[in-house]
């Protein structure tokens, strides 16, 4: 019987081992981790319907330096900020807040980054944070997934082809790049940190 050997993310060098200081740590990065969502979403390129942003990078950053766990809570706790009325996503207040705008066009991505970074994380937390070309396989699957939860949600509000055209190809070279810059990123993090 195989066992899969569970390594530790990049963030667990920060974390106490303390459990209400661990709690405290792991609280503050979360909220820390939705700030950088933030401002990510409002880095932004107006395409179509859907508008490019840096929050692939970031939302693939952060689970690859939280692990599984901390980065699908910091995803759901962006989401609920979201939910709440908050103006954290793209275009927001602008094409209006809360779960009206989450239901909108961008919403299948939205959902998307929350499986992309369980998907990463869950890499992470194996080792392949460590390793450019797995880290990179990984977060590859993740972008796949998250276009395609994308795509389908932007092809109920728009039809197949539109989507295609405006939620899809616009979006590949892009987040290629994105993929392969954090694929890079975080394992020379590794590098640095056996270094010192």
């Amino acid at each position: 019987m195989a066992i899969a050997t569970t390594m530790r993310p990049l963030v667990s060098l920060a974390l106490p081992q303390n459990g209400a200081a661990r709690l405290a740590t792991q609280l503050f990065l979360a909220i820390a981790g939705t700030l950088v969502l933030t401002l990510s979403a409002k880095t932004k390129v107006m395409l179509g319907p859907v508008d490019i942003s840096m929050q692939t990078l970031a939302v693939l950053l952060i689970a690859a330096a939280f692990g599984m766990r901390l980065g699908v809570a910091t995803l759901l706790l962006y989401m609920a900020e979201g939910a709440m009325g908050f103006p954290v996503f793209q275009s927001t207040p602008e094409k209006g807040l809360g779960i009206a705008y989450m239901l909108g066009s961008t919403g299948g991505y939205l959902a998307g980054f929350v499986v992309m970074a369980a998907i990463v994380g869950w890499a992470a937390d194996r080792g392949w944070d460590r390793h450019p070309i797995k880290l990179f396989n990984a977060m590859l699957v993740g972008e796949v997934v998250m276009m395609a939860m994308g795509f389908a949600w932007l092809a109920l509000l728009i039809g197949p082809e539109k989507s295609w055209q405006f939620g899809v190809v616009p979006f590949i070279v892009g987040d290629l790049i994105k993929v392969a810059l954090a694929a890079s990123l975080v394992p020379a993090v590794w590098t640095l940190l056996k270094r010192g």
